[in-house]
């Protein structure tokens, strides 16, 4: 017999959990379920980590000691104060809801709200080389860009598959930030500080020190506003300025993860709760990670763990624009080359589904009776009110044909589409 011993979303993390009590030789068992409680949703995985009955006891000890390294966000003490439900994330304790999902993305997609994405990691790089360096580690032309400016890219290994999905801003000509992914925050700078070594540069890991909090939606400029030093009409898309925000010094970035305007607020992390509480007392309201991730999916946004890891490349994920060839060598440019020059065999598309049954991460895509592929995110979008999806199948289909996805034992039609799926107020780079 097995039994539950942790529930925990994230296939990462749910490996990670893996790894760990096999190395103590307890045989482990990785069940899939739903990630949100709501019953429409289902985009990221949640996972039950099963043991041998009789291993149970010693498991738990395992996990209770591993667990006292989850950490906290500075918001922590504010997201249970205002009622959310707490779940473990990327090793931090993140709010997966407020007052419900569905509300929470409608209030993003018509006004403003907000959230704690302190969990995110940010390293400096500084010194002569600085510029060239980061120019090097991603596939995107960093070079190109001017101080002020953020950019997109991947960051990819040596047979070309993500590391990560990241931005980069370049504070000045011998400073950059990277801001990765909460759940590679411990691979990323290793991988970063491997590659390093042959640049005149320093890297310092300041996630620990380091709050954000991102202002999302149409009304996000106009609520935000009076809080900041700084005119925030000045500040373009995908760039940023340094500037007191409720007095507090940090860096205002027009960014986001919502397909909606907005600004991402990175701040000293002791200082984060004082621009949090500001906001909630002029108003906006609070969203927590299920929004999150049926905003960015509805955004045609990719998420590190589900849409692509190590063994899919920027090109196959349908980022091939922030893959630039020209600008001369960068780390896993041969192998990408190399996929380019023989043709793509599977890439990443975004579908639609008129059922009302949700495609869920895993399930295998049909096309003729032949499987194709699989989803790798799905939801249902309470925007366009249908389910939507990201899947990874054959290159050769085309935008217009339909696939079958495989959901409770049948074949549900979806038809392959141009994504985003949904375009809210986010601005376009002048």
């Amino acid at each position: 017999m097995w039994k539950i011993v942790k529930t925990i979303v994230g296939e990462i993390e749910a490996h990670i959990v893996e790894k760990l009590l096999k190395s103590y030789g307890i045989p482990v068992l990785i069940q899939k379920t739903d990630l949100f409680v709501h019953p429409i949703f289902g985009s990221s995985v949640q996972c039950e980590i099963l043991v041998p009955e009789d291993k149970y006891d010693e498991a738990t000890t395992i996990l209770q000691g591993e667990g006292k390294g989850v950490k906290y966000t500075p918001l922590y003490e504010d997201h249970v104060k205002l009622g959310a439900k707490i779940v473990e994330f990327a090793g931090f304790y993140m709010p997966l809801q407020y007052e419900g999902i569905v509300q929470e993305v409608l209030n993003v997609r018509k006004s403003v709200g907000m959230f704690d994405v302190s969990h995110m990691g940010e390293f400096i790089a500084e010194g002569p080389d600085a510029i060239r360096f980061a120019d090097y580690v991603v596939t995107n032309d960093f070079s190109s860009i001017l101080v002020g400016d953020v950019i997109y890219t991947a960051m990819c290994n040596e047979k070309g598959g993500f590391v990560d999905d990241l931005l980069v801003y370049k504070i000045s000509p011998e400073k950059v930030m990277f801001v990765v992914n909460a759940a590679n925050i411990e691979k990323d700078f290793s991988h970063l500080s491997r590659l390093s070594k042959n640049f005149d540069v320093t890297l310092k890991n300041v996630s620990d020190e380091t709050g954000l909090i991102a202002v999302q939606g149409p009304k996000a400029q106009e609520t935000l506003q009076p809080l900041v030093d700084t005119t925030l009409e000045t500040i373009g898309y995908y760039s940023f300025a340094e500037a007191n925000v409720c007095g507090i010094r940090g860096i205002v970035s027009r960014t986001g993860y919502t397909g909606e305007d907005g600004f991402e607020l990175y701040l000293p992390a002791s200082e984060t709760p004082i621009v949090w509480r500001k906001l909630i007392e002029i108003g906006v309201k609070p969203a927590g990670l299920g929004a999150r991730d049926v905003l960015r999916l509805e955004a045609g946004l990719l998420l590190y763990g589900n849409d692509m890891d190590e063994t899919v490349t920027p090109l196959e994920a349908s980022i091939g624009w922030a893959v630039k060839f020209e600008k001369g060598e960068f780390h896993g440019k041969e192998a990408l080359l190399k996929q380019k020059e023989e043709g793509l065999k599977r890439r990443l598309r975004g579908v639609i589904l008129e059922s009302r049954l949700i495609p869920r991460h895993g399930m295998q895509v049909f096309k003729d009776g032949k499987e194709v592929g699989y989803v790798t995110s799905g939801t249902f979008s309470p925007t366009l009110e249908k389910p939507i999806a990201f899947v990874m199948i054959d290159a050769s289909i085309k935008l217009g044909e339909s696939v079958q996805i495989l959901i409770r034992d049948k074949y549900v039609d979806a038809t392959v589409v141009k994504t985003p799926f949904y375009r809210g107020s986010v601005r376009k780079k002048s």
